[in-house]
């Protein structure tokens, strides 16, 4: 009897010794605006820009979605060798619509038209890949509750699934002031860019993550929005060494948003929630972490002194 309570001790010492498994932290990338995003600085084109993110992402063996505006295609046919490259590439294409226009200014059937508009060059391009992923241009979803129902049933009826995002630093904010910094040869100012891009990243990891466990009590596979920039493909094998740093192991947008806390995102037929961990949060009265705000020193770095714009 004494020699089976012993051992009963022991094994309940070893069960308290065995180390919980610790969640992994997951994170997804997403592109948008191919096949251009702009401004581009001179000596840089839509395909090499392009190019440097696909080396970025290929080198560092990272699945991502590209969400088209197929607009470009017809007003510079060259850049279809852009997605022609994507795809070449073995990464994905989704639908950004054909103009990148808001909804809020769109009526319904408009709206209906831009989705439309666009998958002919899905077809073309990303044939049998699930390219039936929906991103709104500037995170648009409507002016109010009954367009923003409107335009989930326009994609559930073409069989779409939302692409939502939970981890944004506003790397778009970077894009003119990288041009305007390379035409100026002001690569001091290019390497201040450079630090504040890596600052804002990593602020993002810490601001979604904090909201994330607010939310839901964890930390849900994170959705990361970015652009296709001539400073994107600079900057992107740095920010994915800074994600694998922090921890996560990146994830296919799919994969992603299997998770529960995306459900009404995936599926546009049920009600929706507030949109993205923000107004997730704001709805429920939960504290918003704190974050930097870089807009203005990036609207003044490399700009024109005030007496130069005086004739």
């Amino acid at each position: 009897m004494r020699r089976w309570r012993t051992l009963a001790v022991f094994a309940l010492l070893g069960s308290c010794a065995t180390p919980q498994k610790t969640q992994r932290l997951e994170i997804a990338l997403t592109i948008d605006d191919l096949p251009v995003h702009g401004p581009i600085p001179a000596d840089e084109t839509p395909l090499s820009v392009t190019s440097g993110i696909i080396a970025a992402l290929t080198h560092g063996r990272v699945p991502a979605y590209g969400f088209v505006n197929a607009h470009w295609t017809a007003e510079q046919p060259d850049t279809l060798d852009v997605l022609k490259a994507w795809r070449a590439a073995g990464l994905d294409l989704g639908n950004h619509t054909w103009a990148h226009r808001h909804l809020s200014e769109m009526a319904l059937a408009e709206f209906d038209q831009e989705v439309a508009r666009n998958e002919a060059v899905l077809r073309q391009l990303a044939g049998s890949s699930d390219w039936r992923w929906f991103r709104y241009p500037f995170l648009d979803e409507g002016k109010d509750a009954a367009q923003r129902d409107g335009a989930r049933h326009v994609l559930a009826t073409r069989a779409y699934k939302i692409a939502a995002v939970t981890m944004d630093f506003s790397d778009w904010q970077w894009t003119a002031p990288y041009a305007r910094c390379r035409a100026a040869g002001d690569e001091q100012a290019i390497s201040e860019l450079e630090r504040m891009y890596l600052q804002a990243g990593r602020e993002g990891i810490g601001y979604s993550r904090e909201l994330s466990r607010r939310l839901f009590g964890r930390d849900i596979p994170y959705v990361v929005l970015l652009h296709d920039s001539a400073f994107e493909a600079r900057m992107l094998p740095r920010l994915i060494d800074l994600y694998r740093s922090a921890g996560f192991r990146f994830v296919s947008l799919p994969h992603a948003e299997r998770d529960s806390a995306y459900a009404d995102q995936v599926q546009p037929d049920l009600p929706a929630k507030p949109q993205g961990l923000e107004l997730n949060a704001i709805a429920r009265g939960v504290a918003l972490p704190k974050r930097t705000d870089y807009s203005r020193a990036l609207a003044t770095i490399c700009s024109p002194a005030p007496s130069a714009l005086r004739p």
